[in-house]
């Protein structure tokens, strides 16, 4: 059952073409019960921030064929097939693995350290879980993905004093005004990522805060938090000749702050500059906004110069971090090739056969008086009990593995297979320390 990956993200598209593939929750659990009743694929978990957009999947068909993954993906954006083909990367089996731990350990974010990707991954995966989507490959995937995240940021410092998205606006904000305890800003959208930005702008001493939101309640608890006057969306645009300063960073499949009405603001405000920094993706802020005189406007995109600078203080970590996905990736392996079944049935074998080795064993030192002849009567009595135990279970496996997983995978559930793989893994592990420490 090959693992398939089909996405694009900042590495690979412009935030044009990232908005356009960009889903909000609701258009998620909508495209997750689409892809169940498709019978295109047997599991799948979709993964959708302001930098990518991305379907991990896994299927029937050949290990090389990703077209059924990728048609998929276009369908679900509304896109003729085709169309994102210069954007999107295409990985199988080693490589999704790779990719998909480097991304939880925040290795292929625009800010290298992020704390948020690790949350971003999570929930995506609980998603799927939720609809049940995903199953017995995809869940064990993200499963240790997720271990993966928190074991990098356990043994690097890639995330000592991260940068976010957040801190990046802020700082551009800073480059903009120098001084900001003589400015006013505005958030717009109260989410995560909008409260980390008000975090930001407090800590930078930021004389006037107004935090506007969709949902006034959430505005009202961020703005308190932070000391600021909290709106309700529809308020906050129409305060926006007020500030200086506007950061928005809401959830809108489109965008809420065109031309027309940013020529009125700048009207009020006679023409006195305006900084606008939209983190959105999609974006809040029409791009056509920028060429309204004394209107500053900055995405996404636009703050890579100073990512830059934060991706170089990192690279040792990174190094770091990078060996240590290397280690993981090649534990993940060995689990994943051991889904085949005569790996699991010589393995199940070989379990099987230890233990009766072993309880021969101790049952001869108690029973010195049997004659050799004896014994080999009854060590072949023992091996023939364990043969005709496990013949069918293991026939009956190789008949519906083909078909369904689940079987291959309760099998190592029940006799304990995996567990003996972990404890190997916690050997290599700790002699890998120890070679560290030396």
């Amino acid at each position: 059952m090959p693992i398939t990956l089909i996405g694009l993200s900042h590495h690979t598209a412009p935030i044009d073409v990232r908005d356009r593939v960009a889903l909000t929750d609701s258009l998620q659990e909508k495209a997750l019960s689409l892809l169940k009743s498709s019978g295109h694929f047997v599991e799948a978990v979709l993964l959708s921030t302001c930098n990518r957009s991305e379907v991990y999947a896994t299927t029937g068909g050949e290990r090389s064929d990703t077209v059924p993954v990728e048609t998929w993906f276009h369908e679900i954006h509304g896109l003729s097939h085709g169309s994102l083909a210069p954007y999107l990367y295409r990985m199988t089996d080693e490589k999704v693995i790779r990719h998909l731990f480097r991304v939880v350990s925040s290795l292929d974010s625009m800010v290298m350290g992020e704390q948020q990707i690790l949350g971003q991954v999570r929930d995506a995966y609980l998603r799927s879980l939720g609809v049940q989507a995903s199953g017995v490959v995809l869940n064990r995937l993200f499963e240790r993905a997720l271990e993966v995240g928190k074991l990098v940021r356990e043994r690097t410092d890639i995330g000592a004093g991260a940068l976010s998205v957040s801190s990046v606006a802020v700082d551009l904000a800073r480059k903009i005004f120098k001084d900001l305890r003589r400015h006013s800003a505005m958030l717009i959208g109260a989410g995560e990522t909008g409260e980390l930005t008000a975090q930001y702008l407090v800590e930078y001493g930021i004389q006037r805060l107004i935090v506007a939101n969709r949902t006034y309640e959430r505005a009202v608890e961020v703005a308190g938090r932070f000391g600021g006057t909290p709106a309700s969306l529809e308020e906050g645009l129409r305060k926006m000749h007020e500030v200086d300063i506007v950061i928005s960073s809401t959830g809108a499949p489109h965008c809420i702050i065109d031309r027309e009405q940013m020529l009125g603001i700048m009207h009020v405000r006679r023409n006195k500059p305006i900084f606008l920094i939209d983190i959105a993706v999609p974006r809040d802020i029409d791009p056509q906004v920028r060429h309204v005189y004394n209107t500053f406007l900055y995405d996404i995109d636009d703050l890579r110069s100073v990512v830059a600078d934060n991706t170089d203080r990192r690279k040792k970590e990174a190094e770091k971090a990078e060996r240590l996905v290397d280690g993981e990736v090649g534990r993940f392996l060995e689990w994943y090739r051991g889904l085949s079944v005569t790996p699991t049935v010589a393995q199940l074998r070989h379990h099987a056969e230890t233990i009766r080795a072993g309880e021969v064993e101790r049952a001869f030192s108690r029973l010195s008086h049997l004659s050799v002849k004896d014994r080999e009567v009854i060590d072949q009595m023992s091996r023939a009990l364990v043969n005709k135990l496990l013949h069918n279970p293991t026939a009956r496996l190789k008949t519906a593995a083909s078909t369904e997983l689940y079987h291959l995978y309760t099998l190592r559930h029940l006799f304990g297979l995996d567990d003996e793989t972990v404890e190997k893994e916690q050997e290599k592990r700790g002699s890998e320390d120890s070679a560290d420490r030396v």
